[in-house]
């Protein structure tokens, strides 16, 4: 039952008749109060301008309000193709050498292209499509960030000679309710036009369990683009990947759809390929710059051995210049690389998204603590 509140609405032009106005007035409270009981929003004031006849500071506001009111217009009038549009499709940048995985992910990896190869056979030939009229290959590499995920979508592109979508979270969500659903329904039509390998990075959102309790528009928003990537999923011809963060809490609905594939921190062998790949050979090393010594740094990925290198690069150059030297003076030696990694993953510190054990809080802990003794 609607709740009753209090709505002020004021001016309402003197020329209008006092019998109009109050229809007016009744129907537009009949219409907020329905609106706050859908969102929970409390005190709402709202103020009629008639534009040509406010002060400036008014006129600034309406010319807003309307240039909104615009924008949603033509955000509604947008057809599918339209938004389509907005996503392009690219080459993938990385392939199979490009990566650095231990084998038991490389082979999870293969064993999902292998799979992609003979869907044409199992599914045209053996009769499969009458089961599963839309054949598709759902995919969902998980782990922390910089463990590998996004050059893995590049190089599965590259290894089925296809371009790639690349999207996240932020390219499908709206600051006009409603629109989510229907981005996410572009992306994945323009994927389908493209014939390309569509990779939706930050999806945790997208994956998680829908709201059984709706408090907020944002809520329901969010519900709605779950259900709607569940309909996209089944619609779909094609490749897509996913990539989260170590989701808790995934939807049962995506579980029984995807097939997860867990990318973990890099071991030391891989840490040390990681390392040779990242120090190219024209740059400056000291003799002490050893890749043994380097790969026994734990727990880091590789994204943070990628800006490791270059920021020790990068620093180098600038104490040469700051002693009046050409910055192609300078030299990269052994501290230089490990106090770059130690920065990085004291950065990880106040970024990281998922819960420490009492272990690693405890190591966090004498980090914070390490560098501000420093």
């Amino acid at each position: 039952m609607s709740k009753t509140r209090d709505i002020y609405i004021e001016g309402v032009p003197n020329d209008v008749p006092e019998t109009e106005a109050a229809i007016l007035r009744s129907r537009l409270c009949r219409d907020i109060n329905a609106f706050m009981d859908q969102t929970r929003c409390e005190d709402v004031r709202i103020k009629i301008f008639v534009v040509g006849e406010c002060d400036e500071g008014k006129s600034s506001l309406v010319n807003a309000l309307l240039g909104d009111q615009n924008q949603r217009r033509n955000s509604d009038e947008k057809s599918l193709e339209e938004r389509a549009s907005q996503y392009t499709v690219q080459k993938p940048l990385y392939n199979f050498d490009d990566l650095v995985l231990s084998e038991a992910v490389m082979d999870n990896l293969l064993s999902a292209v292998d799979a992609i190869a003979v869907e044409s056979i199992v599914y045209k030939n053996w009769g499969l499509n009458k089961i599963q009229p839309n054949p598709h290959i759902v995919l969902n590499f998980y782990g922390s960030p910089g463990t590998g995920k996004t050059l893995a979508a590049h190089a599965i592109a590259h290894r089925l000679e296809k371009q790639i979508l690349l999207a996240s979270y932020a390219d499908i969500e709206s600051k006009f309710h409603g629109d989510g659903p229907k981005n996410l329904k572009a992306i994945f039509h323009a994927a389908e036009q493209s014939n390309a390998v569509l990779f939706i990075d930050e999806a945790d959102s997208l994956l998680s369990k829908r709201l059984t309790e709706v408090t907020s528009g944002s809520e329901q928003a969010i519900n709605s683009m779950r259900s709607q990537l569940l309909i996209c999923l089944e619609q779909f011809r094609g490749i897509v990947i996913f990539a989260t963060n170590l989701v808790e809490n995934y939807d049962k609905a995506f579980e029984t759809r995807v097939r997860h594939i867990y990318f973990p921190m890099p071991d030391e062998e891989c840490r040390r390929e990681i390392w040779r790949h990242h120090l190219p050979k024209q740059l400056p090393l000291a003799a002490d710059v050893s890749v043994e010594k380097l790969a026994q740094i734990e727990d880091v990925c590789g994204r943070e051995i990628r800006e490791a290198v270059i920021d020790a690069a990068v620093r180098a150059a600038l104490q040469m210049k700051k002693q009046g030297k050409h910055p192609t003076e300078g030299v990269v030696n052994l501290k230089d690389l490990l106090d770059a990694i130690e920065r990085k993953k004291t950065e990880r510190i106040t970024l990281s998204t998922y819960k420490l054990n009492q272990n690693e809080e405890e190591i966090v802990r004498q980090k914070v603590q390490a560098g501000l003794c420093r």
